[in-house]
């Protein structure tokens, strides 16, 4: 098959391969696997995942609508949001079989409603910051992502059995699970034997699996924790997952000079990468070598003077067509994607472990026309 760029390409080999590791842990540990749908709900992901996972973590209504579509109630929908909206609730209690309370005063005005419907958590924050990076911390100073471990430990939900479970993510990328035993040990010196009363413990994500040589310390905490508490646990994974199974090819459509450097301008953008202009990150590129002779800047094709990928070296000088490779884009990439300036989004494809290119999606003017054409509605 003739291949148009941009590209996004889903590696097949490469997300079964990360499934398979998550099964291996899943069999020698007793947890149970959730795919985060938030970094790539793309329906040929989930449905290749979905043998190998209990079901999907979803933060909103749409991703609830979508996981049970694919699941068909075959596996478990957990819903972990700050976004909880009332006139939605209902709705999400036909649809998720956990609903974890972001806060407590979510926790104190709709567990009525959810109570008879779905099994309850809380999203608890540890207040154990892993990262540098505030804008990645989930445990920031001010954080609005889940209750305040000591306000949890006053109020006395978990005392007075009102839920069923507690939830907490603390990471982003991590490749040692130093994080989770410190965070689990926290847990266990403020609520003790008040754990036992639950009937699971969410790790969250933030674990890059397939980057993490030494599975050992898991599958022993988790055996550990499911004996002595009689709880189930769940991890619900996405970068860990989708992560590095995509790429992103493009093609040169512009070689200049501009002060001195060269530019090759791009026909992708920041439009179908933006943590690369969110978060000032340049992403790797597989025909890069640092050794080479030839350095380009790396820009995309929208007005904005901002998109730039970085600079890179090559080995032999860039020339109109040549193909530019970003790994390791499965994640928040497609999700995030924008048609700033009315640039289309890549076609993707499936790449099989044959090596064939299966075309999955292609927009048209008429997916974008559609977007923005607005016609007076009846309210």
């Amino acid at each position: 098959m003739l291949m148009k760029t941009p590209a996004f390409i889903l590696d097949e080999t490469q997300l079964l391969t990360n499934l398979n590791i998550l099964a291996d842990i899943r069999k020698k540990s007793g947890c149970k696997v959730l795919y985060a749908m938030k970094a790539l709900p793309c329906s040929r992901v989930l449905e290749i995942a979905k043998p190998f996972v209990d079901g999907f973590a979803v933060s909103s209504l749409f991703e609830a609508q979508l996981a049970q579509e694919i699941l068909n109630g075959q596996g478990e929908v957990h819903l972990t949001t700050p976004a909880l909206i009332a006139d939605e609730l209902y709705e999400l209690t036909t649809l998720c079989t956990h609903i974890n309370f972001n806060s407590l005063t979510h926790h104190n005005r709709y567990a009525p409603i959810v109570e008879t419907q779905a099994k309850m958590g809380l999203r608890v924050n540890p207040k154990l910051s892993f990262l540098t990076d505030e804008r990645y911390n989930p445990c920031r100073q001010n954080s609005k992502l889940g209750i305040d471990i000591d306000t949890l430990w006053q109020s006395n939900c978990l005392e007075l059995e009102q839920v069923s479970g507690l939830h907490f993510h603390t990471v982003f990328s991590a490749t040692d699970f130093t994080p989770l035993l410190q965070t689990i040990d926290k847990l266990r010196r403020y609520f003790g034997n008040q754990l036992e009363k639950l009937q699971w413990l969410n790790f969250g994500g933030g674990y890059l699996f397939h980057s993490i040589s030494d599975y050992q310390p898991f599958i022993d905490l988790v055996i550990e924790l499911r004996r002595e508490l009689k709880v189930e646990i769940y991890i619900e994974l996405g970068k860990g997952i989708i992560g590095n199974a995509a790429s992103i090819v493009a093609s040169v459509i512009d070689v200049f000079e501009s002060d001195g450097k060269t530019v090759a301008i791009l026909d992708t953008s920041v439009n179908h990468n933006p943590e690369v202009f969110e978060y000032q990150r340049s992403p790797t590129v597989l025909e890069h070598d640092p050794k080479g002779r030839y350095n380009f800047i790396l820009a995309g094709g929208t007005c904005l003077a901002g998109d730039i990928f970085g600079e890179y070296r090559f080995k032999q000088p860039l020339e109109l067509g040549d193909k530019i490779t970003f790994e390791n884009v499965g994640a928040y990439t497609l999700i995030k994607a924008h048609r700033f300036n009315g640039h289309n989004f890549p076609d993707i494809y499936l790449q099989h472990a044959s090596e064939k290119l299966e075309l999955l999606k292609q927009y048209t003017y008429q997916d974008y026309q559609q977007q923005w054409s607005m016609t007076a509605q009846k309210i």
